[in-house]
């Protein structure tokens, strides 16, 4: 399990590269955006054999006795020849954007094949052109193995430029022995008996959407009128000191020690905890949950193009999906490599293609849904009213 997956998830976010992007896009500044005719360079794969990774710190599988190995890595590798430059530049979204937007803004390279960005800032490149699109021809493992519930989000319909690396749900994660009852609800986190004893996500993108949710709303189509409703709900229960605090990583810590009894978690989170108390539960409100991914995506004029597009296939191979998932415990965007967990001879392995944590059961399929994402017009003041509340 990734010890840095939750603050990848959950930092709060600033407006600085965000603020920079909705102002270049909410002011119609046309050197911006990237129409899909100028985006691809002079692809060298052919000529140079390798590939440049960039990804988030331990969002990989490792090797158990050489933790620097990364065994599908290896098996890439050595199936098609390509070496695989892989690095772990990335710590947070707006950081990372930041880093590449200079580059990607004046048509230039940035020195990266292939990256993953959690969705919401996938958003961001696809609605500038700064994502190239894929060729699914050569790609028979992603258009044959990926998720249903994934293949077509809001921000770019038919998943022609991104493609999920892993996915997750947001949920409530509680210790139900110490709350003494189960918790149900979005509404259920309002409870007088959890006064004091609630933490939220800090970012506004890890946060919105199941708590709209909680209040009925379609979050595939959400309005600006849910999203201050929303807020307005928040503001009441920070003034009454209902919340505890607003977290990001250390929102795990909290609910270990205690500190809280109810919050804001995610479903991969959730298995590590779990692991070290059987009292802490991890619930998809009734409501439903956020289903959410972080992706790869191309950028612009990268110069291996189709050694990247070979390489994101490879994950898609059921085989190689599951020792990733089995490796990193989030959802896995390859729900074929359910079977090939469970045909394991290690029976902690087997056991975890019964985990709807990364195996998602019918009924929680049911309750979850991808959120559509924020705008760029409305991302600066959504993001003030936000973080004044999170300030509070």
């Amino acid at each position: 399990m990734p010890e840095l997956a939750f603050s990848r998830r959950a930092a709060l976010r600033g407006l600085g590269a965000a603020g920079l992007l909705a102002g270049l896009t909410g002011c119609g500044v046309p050197a911006a955006y990237v129409p899909e005719s100028r985006r691809e360079g002079r692809d060298r794969s052919e000529s140079d054999r390798s590939v440049s990774f960039s990804n988030w710190p331990l969002y990989i599988d490792t090797d158990e006795e050489d933790e620097s190995r990364r065994p599908t890595l290896d098996a890439f590798a050595e199936k098609t020849g390509i070496e695989v430059r892989y690095t772990e530049e990335i710590n947070d979204n707006d950081e990372f954007f930041g880093k590449i937007s200079p580059a990607l803004m004046n048509h230039q390279q940035t020195g990266h094949d292939v990256v993953v960005v959690s969705d919401w800032m996938a958003a961001r490149f696809v609605h500038l052109g700064w994502a190239q699109k894929m060729d699914r021809s050569a790609q028979a493992n992603v258009s044959k193995y990926l998720d249903p519930q994934l293949r077509s989000p809001a921000f770019d319909e038919g998943r022609l430029h991104t493609v999920p690396w892993q996915s997750g749900i947001t949920g409530i994660a509680y210790n139900r022995k110490a709350l003494g009852r189960e918790i149900k609800s979005v509404q259920d986190l309002w409870h007088p008996d959890l006064a004091g004893k609630v933490t939220l996500f800090s970012g506004l993108d890890e946060s919105f959407s199941l708590l709209m949710q909680g209040n009925g709303a379609d979050v595939t189509k959400w309005t600006e009128t849910d999203f201050h409703r929303m807020c307005d709900q928040v503001e009441s229960m920070v003034k009454k000191k209902h919340i505890r605090r607003f977290t990001g990583n250390d929102y795990t810590s909290d609910l270990s020690k205690g500190d809280v009894l109810a919050c804001q978690a995610y479903s991969g989170d959730a298995i590590q905890l779990q692991a070290d108390n059987p009292d802490i539960e991890f619930v998809v409100p009734e409501e439903g949950g956020e289903l959410w991914a972080e992706s790869l995506l191309i950028p612009n004029l990268a110069p291996r193009k189709a050694n990247a597009e070979a390489l994101i296939d490879f994950y898609y191979d059921p085989e190689m999906a599951a020792l990733l998932a089995a490796s990193v415990n989030y959802v896995c965007p390859v729900p074929a490599a359910r079977e090939v967990l469970a045909a394991s001879d290690d029976q902690e392995t087997a056991e975890l293609a019964e985990n709807p944590l990364i195996f998602p059961d019918e009924d929680m399929r049911k309750r979850l849904v991808v959120a559509r994402d924020i705008s760029s017009a409305e991302r600066s003041s959504f993001a003030k009213r936000w973080n004044g509340i999170v300030g509070l």
